[in-house]
C-alpha cells in the first residue's frame, strides 16, 4: 500500500522533498515532476511537511482544486491548499464505522497529537489540550478513548525488561528501540542482517490495540471481532504499521485504521465540532491512565529518559535520585551519554532524523560500537514534528512549532503525580489481572514481535 504519494500534475519539482527524505526515496529532474521509490519509502511523510507545490482553493482552479479534494477522501468543508506531496486519508474509514452500530469504536492519541492539535484551529502553537481531545472524540461518537500514553508505559515495562535481559543474560546489543515505524522500515530494508538488535517490542500504538482487543474486550464484556480500533498519530508511516501481517496477534487486525492529527481536525471540522470552545473530559480508565513518562514518548529523547526512570529502580531496587535525565534530551542529531545505575556504566545514545545514522549502523555491523542501548526516531526532532502533524506553511514557524509543542510534553510530564511507568497503578492492575508479569508468555505473545526485511502492504 502505498501511503505516501506525490500528484504529477501538481509538483513544480523545487525538490525540497528530496533535500528532507531520510530513505533517498525520491528522486527526479529539478523542475520537473518528482517520483517516490516505493520500495525505498519509509512513509515518514516529511516531504508531506515540507511539500511547497500546490493548488488553492480560491481562484480559477476551482474546480479542479474540488476535483483532487474529493480524489483525496478530503472532506468538503476543508479549504486550504492542496500539496502535490500527500499522505492517503483514511477519514471515510472512521465514520463508516462510527456509523455501524453492530461496531464498538475504540480510539487511542498519542502525546505528540495534544500539543499540535490546536494548532489547526488557529490556537497558539504547542497548545496543550489533552481534556479538550478527548472531550472531541466523545462528541465524535467513539464508545471508549483511550491513550497510547498507557501503552508507552506498558512499552517501558516491556523493553525496559528486555534491555535489563540482554545486558545481564548475553543478549544481542546495543539494542534499538522500535517505537518508530519509519526507523524500523529503515533498517528492514538498507541493513536487515542488523534487524535482531531492534527490540522485540511492538510500538505503543500496536500495544495499545492489542490490549483493547484482549483484556480491553474481556474487561468492558464486548467479543473483540465487534470492535473497530482506531488510532490518532502524529505519524503517517503508522498507518503502514498497522496493517504489518505481524500486527494480528489480538485474533485480529491489532488496530484497524489510524488518522493523522491533521485528519481528525479535518473530520472534527466536517462535524462542525468546535474545538476551542469545548470542556474538557477525560480518557477513560484503565487504558487511558498514564505516567510523566508516557507523555514525554512525543519528544527525542523521551523513550530513553522514561526507560532509564524505571530501569535504574528495577535494576538498583532504589528511587532515581533525579527524574529528570536531562543529558539524554537534546534537538536535532546523535549524543551519547553514560548513566550509572548501581554498578553498571549504562552507555546509550539518541539519535534523531537519519542523517549520520549508516555510519553508525556501520559500527554496529562491525562489531565495535560500544553502546548498550540506542534510541532513534526518524523525524527531526521526533513525533511532535512527524509527518501526519499540523502543516507548517512557513519554514521560519518550524523551529518555534517544534520547541513549544516540546516544552508542552515536558511540562506536562512535570505537572503529573506519577512520572515513572512502573508507578502507573492502571499498569500494576494490567499485569496482576491478566499479563502476569513483564517478558511473560503471554506478554510475548501481544506485546511483541519479530521484525525482517519488509516489503510494502
Amino acid at each position: 500500500m502505498d501511503i505516501i504519494k506525490i500528484d504529477q500534475n501538481l509538483c513544480m519539482g523545487c525538490q525540497e522533498c528530496v533535500k528532507v527524505c531520510p530513505a533517498y526515496a525520491i528522486g527526479g529532474e529539478p523542475l520537473k515532476p518528482q517520483t517516490i521509490v516505493s520500495e525505498r519509502c519509509i512513509k515518514c511523510g516529511q516531504c508531506v511537511q515540507i511539500c511547497k507545490s500546490y493548488i488553492s482553493p480560491v481562484g480559477k482552479d476551482v474546480a479542479r482544486y474540488e476535483k483532487i479534494r474529493e480524489e483525496r477522501g478530503i472532506p468538503k468543508v476543508v479549504k486550504e491548499p492542496l500539496f502535490a506531496a500527500y499522505n492517503v486519508c483514511h477519514i471515510d474509514k472512521v465514520k463508516e464505522a462510527l456509523r455501524n452500530p453492530s461496531m464498538i469504536t475504540m480510539v487511542q492519541c498519542a502525546p505528540a497529537v495534544r500539543v499540535a492539535i490546536a494548532e489547526d484551529f488557529n490556537e497558539t502553537l504547542g497548545t496543550l489540550s489533552p481534556g479538550r481531545l478527548a472531550a472531541a472524540l466523545k462528541k465524535l461518537g467513539f464508545d471508549y478513548v483511550y491513550d497510547t500514553n498507557f501503552a508507552a508505559d506498558l512499552t517501558i515495562m516491556e523493553e525496559g525488561t528486555e534491555l535489563i535481559k540482554r545486558i545481564t543474560q548475553g543478549g544481542v546489543l546495543p539494542m534499538f528501540t522500535s517505537c518508530c515505524p519509519a526507523w524500523v522500515q529503515f533498517i528492514e530494508h538498507t541493513y536487515p542482517e542488523l534487524t535482531d538488535h531492534l527490540s522485540t517490542c511492538k510500538s505503543p500504538q500496536q500495544m495499545q490495540g492489542v490490549i483493547e482487543k484482549t483484556y480491553g474486550a474481556k474487561m468492558n464484556q464486548i467479543l473483540p471481532e465487534n470492535i473497530f480500533s482506531v488510532s490518532v498519530m502524529p505519524c503517517t508511516s503508522k498507518q503502514f504499521e498497522c496493517n504489518r501481517e505481524e500486527m494480528q496477534d489480538s485474533g485480529y487486525r491489532d488496530v484497524d485504521v489510524v488518522l493523522t492529527t491533521r485528519e481528525l481536525a479535518w473530520l472534527l471540522k466536517e462535524e462542525q465540532i468546535e474545538f476551542s470552545s469545548l470542556a474538557e473530559q477525560g480518557f477513560d480508565q484503565p487504558l487511558g491512565d498514564y505516567s510523566g513518562a508516557g507523555t514525554i514518548f512525543g519528544v527525542t529523547g523521551g523513550v530513553m529518559e522514561a526507560a532509564i526512570r524505571t530501569g535504574y529502580e528495577l535494576l538498583t531496587g532504589q528511587s532515581i535520585p533525579q527524574v529528570e535525565i536531562t543529558q539524554v534530551r537534546g534537538t536535532q542529531g546523535y549524543r551519547t551519554s553514560n548513566i550509572q545505575i548501581g554498578e553498571l556504566n549504562l552507555k546509550v545514545a539518541v539519535v534523531t532524523g537519519l542523517t549520520g545514522i549508516i555510519e553508525l549502523l556501520e559500527t554496529v555491523k562491525n562489531g565495535v560500537c560500544d553502546l548498550h542501548f540506542i534510541e532513534v526516531m526518524t523525524c527531526p526532532e521526533g513525533c511532535i514534528s512527524g509527518g501526519g502533524q499540523p502543516k507548517l506553511l512557513l519554514d521560519q514557524d518550524r523551529p518555534e512549532a517544534y520547541a513549544k509543542r516540546r516544552e508542552a510534553l515536558l511540562k506536562h510530564d512535570v505537572s503529573l503525580k506519577v512520572r515513572k511507568s512502573h508507578e502507573n497503578p492502571s499498569i500494576k492492575k494490567l499485569y496482576q489481572d491478566y499479563l502476569e508479569q513483564p517478558n511473560s508468555e503471554i506478554a510475548h505473545h501481544l506485546l511483541h514481535t519479530k521484525y525482517k526485511r519488509s516489503t510494502s502492504v
